[in-house]
């Protein structure tokens, strides 16, 4: 008996001329037997030492092609946004909370993402950011998130902005979610040991200018993770199962 189709229907701007990846990170281990906790992925972050702050932080706009192949613009400030992956233990291993965008929204429609967006005036700083956005977006209790962790920083070429990641600990799986209409289509719980799947995982390579850069998939039952989000998926689990260090992001 066949098993469920993976993958979805978001649209992936694949080029003519790309060329498949490396294996998932955790590839030498017997994924199926991994079921990482909530403890297991606190105990990594609290030993992964120091974090990458990304390009566009650092050095302001960087010019390089995007995966749209429009340049970006050049000078001015980057614009700080944040991410929050909530995390929770369910049935004996951690879940983490993602968010399929709404079909209608004009960039990234569809993709499959963890809540967040840009820095209000108002944000005191990051972690407010997340907190917000989060309750904005899925309705999530800023109050029930306890933020244990933070991930390297990444570049949105075009738009000029660098993205934090913060990891963060829900006690009990929350069942009072509500996506906020227009923006979010669905939410989604989804077990770090799916993701450690090798029919999950899949990295492509893609021309982008003169350099051939990789780029993330995660292959669900209905959806896809890639770019940004599944980037960070892989260093969050890359750290979890040993495979990989802070500074390893392999997404700019």
């Amino acid at each position: 008996m066949a098993g469920p189709v993976r993958g979805g229907p978001q649209r992936i701007p694949r080029p003519p001329d790309w060329a498949p990846g490396d294996p998932p990170p955790w590839a030498a281990l017997a994924s199926g037997a991994l079921r990482p906790t909530l403890a297991d992925v606190r105990a990594a972050l609290a030993a992964a030492g120091a974090l990458a702050p990304s390009p566009v932080e650092l050095g302001g706009f960087a010019r390089r092609p995007s995966l749209s192949g429009r340049a970006p613009p050049i000078g001015g400030r980057a614009a700080p946004a944040a991410v929050l992956a909530p995390l929770y233990d369910h049935e004996g291993e951690a879940w983490v909370i993602l968010t399929r965008r709404a079909s209608t929204m004009r960039a990234h429609a569809g993709e499959v993402s963890f809540p967040g967006g840009r820095k209000d005036a108002g944000d005191p700083d990051l972690v407010t950011t997340a907190r917000r956005e989060a309750h904005e977006e899925i309705g999530l209790d800023p109050s029930s998130v306890e933020i244990f962790g933070e991930l390297d920083h990444l570049s949105t070429i075009t738009s000029g902005s660098f993205i934090v990641p913060y990891v963060g600990a829900l006690a009990e799986r929350p069942e009072d979610l509500r996506p906020r209409a227009g923006e979010v289509d669905e939410i989604l719980h989804v077990p770090l040991s799916e993701l450690l799947l090798a029919e999950v995982f899949r990295e492509e390579r893609w021309m982008l200018g003169d350099l051939r850069r990789p780029i993330v998939f995660f292959d669900l039952v209905g959806d896809t993770i890639w770019g940004a989000t599944a980037a960070v998926l892989r260093q969050l689990l890359g750290l979890v199962t040993g495979t990989l260090r802070l500074g390893d992001l392999g997404h700019d």
